[in-house]
Order: C-alpha cells, then structure tokens, then sequence
C-alpha cells in the first residue's frame, strides 16, 4: 500500500522464520484466490520446506506484513526427463533437496493482490539469484503458470499464445513476470501441473548463471543420471469354475498372487465380480438372494487380498464384488496396497442388467489413487465406455486405468474393448484392462463368461504399433504381463505425431466435473 507521500512502499527481503509461516499460508491463499483451498499447501507443508533448505526461503515484508514469499531448492537433474512438480518438490515436502545438485528450482513465488505491481516480484528474484552464485549453480529453473491463455484456447496453441506475450502483443499475468525477470521459456507443457486457470498447460523456464564455475561443481558433484520410471502390471485372466467354499476362491486367487510376484510385478489386477464363482457353492433360489449374501462376504473379500498384498508385497486391484453400504448395494472395486492399507472406488455407470437382476445401484465419487510408483484410477467395465470421465481424470495426472470387466460374450467384450483402446489413445494414457473366462453352473442355471486380457496403449511411434503392449490368448485361463515405461507420456504428449490434449478446443466446448475429483495419497 503507498505510504503517505502517495508512493509505494518498498518492501523488505529477508529468509523466513518459522513464525512467519502462518501469514505465508494466508498470503498464498489470497494470491491464488483461483486455487481450491485443498490444492493451496498448508502450514504442515511450508514447515517441512522451510526445515529442508531456510536459505533459500525468503518473504516480502511491508510494515508487519508479509506481502510475498519465494520458495526454492537445489536440485539434479537429467535433462533427458521431464518431471513433474511432485517429482521435484517431494509432493511439496522438499525432500528431494540437494545440496550438492547442480540447479535451483524455483518452486513458488507469489505477491498478495493490494501488492502487486510494486516492484515486489523483481525484488523477490534478485535473492533468488544470489543463491546461484553463492551455491555456484548452474541456472535456475522453474515451472510458470498461463492463466490468459484461457481467453485464447482453441484460436491458437498454447505455443503460438507463449510466442505473443513473449513479443509483447499480450500480457499475462504470470509469464510476462518471469519474462521480465530474466526466465527463457524453454518449452510448453502440459499435465506437468494442476492448474486450471492455465488449462494445465506451463511453461518451463530457464535463467543461467554467468558466473557458474562447472570445473569446480564437478569437482564437488557428480550429477546423477534419473533412471526411467517404469512399472509391470499383471492382469489374471480368471477362470470361473465350481467351488465347494470360500478357501477355494482363495486358493485360485493366491495362484495369481504368487505368479505376480514371482514375475516381479507392481501391480495385479483381477476381473470386475470373479466374486460370482461363490455363487457355486450358495444354495439360493435366485440371483437377487445370490448376490446380497455374496455382498455379506465383502469382509472376508478385503481381509483375503489385505493379507495377499502384505504377503506378497503387491498393489492389487481385487477385481469388484457387491457391497452393501446404508441398506444399498454396491458394486466396488478395491485397491489393496503392501502396507495392508485399503482403498475403495464405486462403479458409477450401472448396466440395466445389474439394476435388474443384482439391485445394483450407482456409486459416487471419481478418485485416483496416487501411489509412490504411478498416478492410476479404476474404471469398471461399463465405466470405461463414457469418455468424459476418462477424460477428466487424464487432466487430472493418471497415467494408468485398470479396468476390471465382466463379459459373456464377444459383442459385449469387443465393446469394451474398443472403448478402452479409444481411452488409451485420446488421453495418452495406458489401460489395462481383463475379465473372467469359461463356464460356472450354479443352482439357479449357468454363467457364461469372454474375455481376452490386455495392456493397451497410445498410438504413436513410440508405443506399439496397435496399441498393444501385451494380450492373452482368448477365453483361456492365462495372465499377461507388461513393463510400462511412465516417463515417457508426458513428452510423448508433447512430441507426439498428434496431440489430443494440447489440440482441445475450449472455446467451442469445455468439460467440468460436478464434483471434487479426489485424488488420494496412497500408503
């Protein structure tokens, strides 16, 4: 705010104190009033960045008020990878500081809305620049917000946009700061970070340091080279066949346990109800009375695949099976992790079948599930076949859905599997997809089941060339096992042939959700 001669004051540049990080957190909010409050890092946060590196944390005081804030760390980087906010932050926790790497990286910087405009961002960057010469780093980079690029989508790229306010024929409120500050874009991004004020794009950003000496940090540093980050997913092909109990079921589903781990793999995924199979041994007279006393088994179902995750060291989506939640059924499928942690997502698409026959009812809530080896989400069977959720949450960062299905015929699995080979090259993601196989009698008649298991992919010269990493043979009981290799979506996004995602037209259509997509941290 000006002082009383009616010009602005200037304010004051200092590292933070721990004190500090109350008014912090409200100067955050305020300057990104666009943010929902929940993607706005709290006190907790700014502790542990503050306690990672205090030198290169610095606030903007005017009188008693905190009006702006920079964060930083040093980092190593391959700049053959591109990374991901989380990826160089730590999930913000800066924990992936370095103190012998070779670059800054500025994390955040912002200035409270009544302080803009004051020099207080300029003053801000010129501490961040000191810490390159006293820690001899290479440069500084950054990940810089578009939040005009809004205005334009659809009339031009996010390039062509860049490309203008570099020339100085638009403004914006973020860019053309980190242009003035001395930052090179480098490229544009998209889905590196949330942001929906930038329609998810940035740009990342480059300062060098003149004065680095690279003699003397080779002398002090290796810098390591980031190994790919790659996952093998295994997906059990199951066969339905008569069981006399329970202990049955758990005995096949520990065959696909075992075989998952003794190949390695991260994660395995079985079919959408292979529940039914106990159907075999119920002494109902209808399906309805069926699948209510199999929902009464849902315990024993989490306390199974609870145990074969901790056993086997796996993250197991455990197909789906009926559950009974408020007087309602449910169709649900869980994610069981090596800590014994327990994960749910509903089926939010019900057939007319399951309505009819099961009393299924539609579940509620769109998740993803963050683990620490990849972003992924459940789709089951009908799910898949509505592109706009699959849509939503590529937006959100998934890299892999798993899709759990259940099929008694070649129409029905073909439509399945058409849609989520369509999912995969629209989003430029991975899916993964299997069903049950063969033929189950039961007192009230038979199940007939289809399937052919498979790891389906984007469509472009770095991936297969049908989009197909891995299939098991048709309507056998098999597995099929794939090594993904995540790394490579985000620039394949960027690179590729053509480009889904970047190539939207919001000006002509836009696509919301309703509701908070919940993204979980996965323990």
């Amino acid at each position: 705010m000006p002082n009383r001669s009616g010009r602005p004051r200037r304010a004051t540049i200092r590292r933070w104190k721990l004190e500090d990080i109350p008014q912090i957190v409200a100067c955050s909010r305020a300057a990104y009033a666009d943010y929902p409050p929940n993607e706005i890092y709290d006190q907790r946060l700014y502790e542990m960045q503050f306690k990672a590196f205090p030198d290169g944390q610095f606030v903007a005081v005017v009188g008693d008020q905190i009006v702006g804030y920079a964060t930083s760390i040093i980092v190593s980087l391959d700049n053959d990878y591109w990374y991901s906010v989380d990826e160089l932050t730590g999930a913000g926790t800066f924990s992936t500081h370095d103190p012998t790497g070779n670059t800054l990286y500025g994390a955040d910087i912002a200035v409270h809305p009544d302080f803009r405009q004051q020099g207080i961002s300029g003053q801000l960057y010129e501490r961040r620049k000191s810490l390159l010469k006293r820690f001899n780093l290479k440069g500084m980079i950054a990940y810089g917000r578009i939040p005009g690029y809004r205005n334009h989508a659809g009339k031009m790229t996010a390039e062509q946009y860049v490309e203008r306010v570099k020339t100085g024929e638009f403004k914006d409120s973020a860019l053309s700061a980190h242009l003035k500050a001395g930052y090179e874009v480098k490229k544009v991004q998209l889905d590196i970070t949330v942001d929906r004020s930038s329609l998810n794009y940035s740009t990342y950003l480059e300062m060098s340091n003149a004065d680095y000496r690279s003699e003397k940090k080779r002398i002090s540093t290796a810098v390591p080279r980031k190994p790919a980050r790659r996952v093998r997913v295994c997906a059990a092909q199951y066969q339905q066949r008569a069981i006399k109990s329970w202990d049955d079921l758990a005995d096949n589903v520990e065959f696909f346990a075992e075989t998952a781990d003794d190949y390695h793999c991260h994660f395995l995924l079985l079919p959408e109800y292979f529940t039914y199979q106990a159907f075999s041994f119920m002494t109902c007279d209808n399906i309805k009375d069926m699948v209510y006393e199999l929902a009464g088994l849902a315990d024993r179902y989490i306390d199974m695949f609870t145990n074969y995750a901790k056993k086997h060291q796996l993250y197991i989506i455990g197909g789906s099976t009926p559950v009974m939640r408020d007087g309602k059924l449910y169709n649900v499928a869980h994610l069981f992790t090596p800590m014994g942690n327990v994960y749910a997502q509903d089926k939010l698409h019900i057939t007319p079948s399951e309505r009819s026959s099961g009393d299924i009812e539609p579940g509620q809530g769109i998740k993803i599930f963050d683990t620490p080896l990849a972003r992924i989400a459940i789709q089951i069977c009908y799910d898949i076949e509505f592109p706009e959720t699959t849509r939503l949450l590529s937006l959100s960062g998934v890299e892999i859905i798993f899709v759990p299905f259940y099929t008694d015929e070649k129409k029905a699995y073909w439509r399945v599997r058409h849609c989520a080979q369509a999912r995969a090259v629209e989003n430029f993601i991975y899916v993964v997809m299997t069903g049950n196989v063969g033929n189950l009698r039961t007192k009230i008649g038979s199940f007939i089941n289809y399937s052919q298991a498979a790891v389906l992919t984007p469509s472009d010269f770095a991936f297969p060339e049908k989009g197909i990493e891995g299939e098991a043979d048709p309507n056998v009981e098999a597995v099929v096992i794939s090594e993904l290799a995540l790394s490579s979506l985000a620039q394949q996004r960027h690179t590729a042939s053509v480009r889904p995602l970047h190539d939207r037209r919001p000006d002509l259509y836009d696509l919301q959700s309703k509701t908070k997509i919940e993204v979980i941290r996965v323990e």
